[in-house]
């Protein structure tokens, strides 16, 4: 296999020339050792954080496939901590697309002055850009047009997607008990035609949830949802 790439919480392989093999690490994007999935850099090692994150990826990939949400997901080795998905291309150079249903984390830093915390939002759709170097800049709708990384209709059918799916990851977590603040998702185009489809993972490193007001880590978050799955 060829890597391609080395990333914060997992590492991509080419397989063949239509898919990727996703290896899944036990890294977590944090500041001082407190895991913060906005944060940008990998600030600790939680122990069994990769297969935790694939087994929670594929339990809502598989469901989003059956219910025919476009989606790069194909198989999963949980042992091996792989995922096998379809190749996909970016937009510009990544984004990252937030749904945020409480004012919390970067939000509530940036508009404090207007929001108290855990304030409800609606499903509030935000797109940042992959740039470490920047902190991942937010980017509008008329901006991501005119630098050429996404038109308007993508634009359109990402925030619908990314709605969509987090309204079915919130029903997921809600059965169990838990309250999804925001969720960060990311987006590719897949096959010949092009297809907007959901990349990378759905995992607890890439939510906040909370539990009777208290923050639902990673680790546990997994343990919640598949506990009646095993």
């Amino acid at each position: 296999m060829k890597l391609i790439y080395t990333g914060k919480t997992k590492d991509v392989y080419a397989l063949d020339d239509e898919h990727y093999l996703l290896k899944f690490k036990d890294d977590a994007t944090g500041v001082d050792g407190v895991f913060d999935p906005g944060a940008n850099i990998v600030g600790l090692t939680i122990e069994g954080a990769g297969r935790a994150g694939l087994r929670l990826s594929r339990y809502f990939f598989e469901k989003l496939n059956r219910l025919g949400i476009p989606t790069h997901f194909v198989d999963a080795d949980i042992d091996q901590a792989t995922m096998t998905v379809k190749k996909a291309s970016v937009f510009g150079e990544g984004l990252e697309v937030i749904c945020r249903f409480r004012a919390v984390g970067s939000f509530l830093r940036r508009y404090g002055k207007y929001v108290t915390e855990g304030q409800p939002l609606d499903s509030f759709v935000e797109v940042t850009l992959k740039d470490d170097e920047r902190n991942d800049p937010p980017i509008s709708e008329d901006a991501l047009e005119m630098l050429g990384i996404l038109t308007k209709e993508e634009y359109r059918e990402i925030k619908s997607l990314t709605q969509k799916i987090a309204a079915i990851v919130k029903e997921e977590l809600a059965r169990k008990g838990l309250e999804l603040y925001d969720i960060k998702f990311e987006f590719g185009r897949i096959g010949a035609d092009k297809q907007i489809a959901l990349i990378d993972e759905i995992s607890g490193g890439n939510m906040r949830a909370y539990q009777n007001g208290r923050r639902v880590e990673p680790l546990e978050l997994e343990r919640i949802m598949l506990a009646d799955e095993e």
